[in-house]
């Protein structure tokens, strides 16, 4: 597997380069966001990545533009890796693409269970939701599982690979509460306790883009559940 590993630090990116090496993953160093954008551009000649590991403190570019550039490009699961902890920051990298994130200092099992669930979801085949529906409305929301696309209102939504996964997951069962256990197994493969946070900060996301906060209700210490909108006004 292909990774892209964009750190300016050269011990830092020796060190982990080290570890994912014996994890199997074949490692490009870019040290810039410009030697990223480089490196991401489609080639002939070269296998694509599998995932983009993306510093956000890089010397020529903000980490952010870099990821939005990135995300313009190519359609590769990226993960941000920042020590900004607010969940307005992750919500921000969400926005522009990003699919994943780990904050530092970060342990090493945790980034590798990341890398591996990005990478899984990046390959398909395992979607939650039914291919065989054409779309499925509620009320002002529109899902349209085989293309992946959102609207509402009739307006596009983009969403990110698990924002859709997470969405289609509780509009399968519109009312019905999903624990975050379950969430968290169906959507990020996985029963790491440390996605907990992960999810979290992707129902936010959900809220933001959609413009409803009050499509994911928040069950507490349960879970979440989809609350079918209302239909707009004079629809």
């Amino acid at each position: 597997m292909r990774l892209l590993l964009v750190e300016d630090d050269d011990h830092v990116a020796a060190a982990l380069s080290a570890v994912l090496a014996k994890h199997g993953f074949q490692v490009v160093h870019a040290r810039s966001g410009e030697e990223a954008l480089q490196a991401v551009l489609p080639s002939g000649g070269r296998p694509p990545f599998a995932v983009v590991l993306l510093d956000l403190g890089l010397p020529d570019q903000d980490g952010y533009q870099v990821c939005g550039k990135i995300r313009k490009i190519t359609s590769t699961p990226v993960i941000m890796v920042t020590a900004r902890a607010d969940v307005r920051s992750r919500i921000h990298g969400l926005n522009l693409g990003a699919d994943d994130y780990v904050v530092k200092p970060y342990d090493t099992g945790e980034l590798l269970a990341r890398i591996h669930a990005v990478s899984r979801r990046a390959v398909g085949g395992d979607e939650p939701g039914h291919p065989d529906e054409a779309a499925q409305r509620l009320g002002r929301l529109t899902l349209e599982l085989p293309t992946r696309r959102v609207s509402v209102d009739g307006i596009p939504v983009q969403l990110t690979r698990k924002e859709f996964d997470l969405l289609a997951l509780l509009a399968q069962r519109p009312g019905v509460v999903f624990g975050r256990e379950q969430i968290i197994s169906e959507v990020w493969r996985t029963s790491w306790e440390g996605t907990g946070r992960t999810l979290e900060v992707h129902v936010a996301s959900l809220r933001s883009k959609l413009g409803m906060p009050a499509l994911i209700e928040t069950v507490r210490g349960v879970g979440y559940r989809l609350v079918v909108p209302a239909p707009h006004p004079g629809s």
